[in-house]
């Protein structure tokens, strides 16, 4: 069976005035539905800019990145926009919540680029909170809430259209070791239990254990791969 994300040869080049930046070498990956993968390695190693292209947010300067059988480097700008919002949650580091919108509200985002009516997506929004443990939080707005709190709004806005696959960028970087640990069990429940296929970039080991497997990325390429 072939894997949901192969990623072929691709190189990322930036140039910058007379300085060429290569932030990708000829790198091949590929990811089974399912899996719990995590991409460790320095800043700079190349790991966010992989996750971005499997996410459609950035594409190789030469190379492919085929998603559940969609070449995303042929997809136009548009293409790759409703490709997003149907097939891929983001969870970030910063939380990225709008503080004027309650938990419910901000975790509905996503659905508003839907056919749902208000009533399913509240059904949807209901839903989502209540898996990451917040369905009494839905009224409370960002500043009431806690960091580990805003990162769970996150990954219920993340999840709530049911996506092909849930990115995770740093999703632990600005939480205590606890709240760290909770929300890293949320995830390894998302993979479990709803089999969801999360890719993790992170620079903790701690974090990485949770995963199934991790590889680690240096200066473009995969040095090392090993089951977690």
């Amino acid at each position: 069976m072939s894997a949901l994300v192969q990623v072929r040869g691709v190189h990322k080049v930036y140039q910058r005035g007379a300085e060429r930046l290569d932030v990708l070498r000829g790198l091949d990956l590929d990811v089974p539905q399912g899996e719990f993968l995590a991409l460790m390695g320095p800043s700079g190693s190349g790991k966010t800019t992989l996750l971005n292209m499997i996410g459609g947010l950035d594409k190789p300067t030469s190379g492919s990145v085929v998603v559940g059988g969609r070449d995303l480097t042929r997809a136009s700008a548009r293409q790759l926009a409703q490709w997003r919002a149907r097939h891929v949650g983001f969870v970030f580091q910063f939380y990225n919540l709008l503080p004027v919108l309650t938990a419910a509200r901000n975790v509905e985002v996503p659905l508003l680029l839907t056919r749902l009516s208000r009533a399913q997506r509240a059904k949807h929004v209901a839903a989502a909170l209540e898996l990451v443990g917040l369905a009494d939080r839905a009224n409370h707005y960002p500043s009431q809430l806690s960091g580990g709190q805003e990162q769970r709004v996150g990954i219920a806005r993340a999840i709530v259209t049911d996506p092909t696959l849930l990115l995770c960028d740093e999703p632990t970087g600005d939480l205590d070791r606890e709240t760290a640990g909770e929300i890293l069990g949320l995830l390894a429940e998302l993979n479990q239990r709803y089999e969801k296929t999360v890719i993790m970039v992170t620079h903790d080991p701690l974090a990485a254990e949770r995963a199934r497997r991790v590889l680690h990325v240096d200066k473009g390429v995969l040095i090392e791969a090993k089951a977690a």
